[in-house]
């Protein structure tokens, strides 16, 4: 298999540095469709950064997270200082600041942990956070906190839900303090529209999308790996501009037949996903109520790709939800749209709907 290297994210980049360049004011939610390559392009910058940035990356991508100490663990990293053949405990947060590499979780010894799990208290671990950040500040650089796929802790609860505990906790970061520059990552086009709409966060966050290529980076993308002009047809035609879609073609000896067997694995995935909805009444949580999924009301979201690929929304109802969740249409509500989660997906919907039609 062909190493596939970071591909022109120059524009996105460009913006992260910025934000980076000015004093800590804003959380910044860095958002987009799945697979369209946020979290790559998170380490790419990072990578490229400067050492008077330290970086704290977390990502809940693997995590279970079910309770308080779940979310804690995911947090920190046990540091230890090896010396030959001994290792030495690491006993000040000015030692432990020391520790830190540009990718990694927020260091802390047993004696910090212990104080942190104290009591089931979220305020103890953002108090050592933030006295570890006020360190790193002290050594003459600037912290940095990264929290990729931060949705996966949206229902932990410790007297209420703890994420607004966490969205205080970023504010004091950011907008009052000016200590640290926060970052939030996911691919949950629901999570999104939830923040978007939480007036606890206006005028406190910004929104960076991380989109699929255009059609020009997609071109330059494929003139690396040697696709002829008839291959980068196909390749935009089925793919659009999905990286991961696009790779697959670049990993295949026969580009074409490729595109066409991921279209056919789509199709079928989306259908069954469609299809049960006719004879099972799936209900899914909607603004703390279980709802129905109607097979109908789908079919109308769906109906509105047949020529369009994307259209204007009011609000989010259930069968939106459900097409979200199940990663067949992606939800903006910074630009208040609605489209598919890929080209691949649309031309499987627009497939789905000729049949649908053609049986009536």
């Amino acid at each position: 298999m062909r190493d596939i290297e970071f591909h022109n994210r120059e524009k996105e980049a460009k913006e992260i540095r910025a934000i980076l360049d000015r004093r800590p004011t804003l959380i910044t939610f860095i958002y987009g469709p799945i697979n369209s390559g946020k979290t790559e392009l998170i380490n790419h910058v990072i990578e490229e950064l400067p050492e008077e940035y330290v970086v704290f990356y977390i990502n809940l991508r693997t995590k279970f997270l079910a309770s308080y100490d779940d979310f804690i663990e995911s947090l920190f990293e046990m540091e230890m200082e090896t010396e030959g053949a001994l290792k030495k405990r690491k006993e000040t947060l000015a030692e432990l600041v020391s520790s830190v590499t540009k990718v990694a979780g927020i260091p802390i010894n047993k004696e910090f942990l212990d104080y942190v799990f104290k009591d089931n208290k979220p305020k103890n671990a953002f108090s050592y956070i933030l006295k570890l950040f006020e360190e790193v500040r002290a050594a003459g650089k600037q912290p940095v906190l990264v929290l990729d796929e931060l949705q996966k802790m949206g229902d932990v609860k410790v007297n209420g839900f703890l994420i607004y505990e966490l969205f205080n906790f970023f504010i004091d970061l950011t907008k009052e303090k000016h200590l640290a520059h926060v970052f939030v990552a996911t691919s949950d086009s629901l999570f999104i529209e939830q923040i978007y709409s939480e007036a606890m966060l206006e005028g406190r966050c910004r929104y960076l999308l991380v989109d699929d290529f255009d059609n020009s980076t997609t071109i330059n993308f494929l003139d690396k790996y040697n696709f002829s002009d008839a291959e980068k047809e196909v390749a935009w035609d089925y793919c659009g501009g999905k990286p991961v879609c696009l790779v697959e073609l670049v990993n295949s000896e026969n580009r074409v037949e490729k595109a066409r067997e991921m279209l056919r694995i789509r199709r079928g995935q989306i259908d069954q996903r469609i299809e049960v909805l006719k004879i099972l009444r799936k209900r899914i949580l909607f603004e703390g109520e279980e709802m129905e999924v109607k097979y109908e009301e789908v079919m109308k979201i769906l109906e509105r790709f047949s020529e369009d690929e994307s259209y204007e929304y009011v609000g989010i109802m259930p069968d939106v939800t459900y097409l979200v969740k199940e990663n067949i249409v992606f939800v903006d509500p910074v630009k208040g749209i609605i489209k598919s989660q890929s080209r691949l997906n649309l031309l499987a919907v627009r497939e789905i709907l000729q049949r649908v039609i053609a049986n009536e």
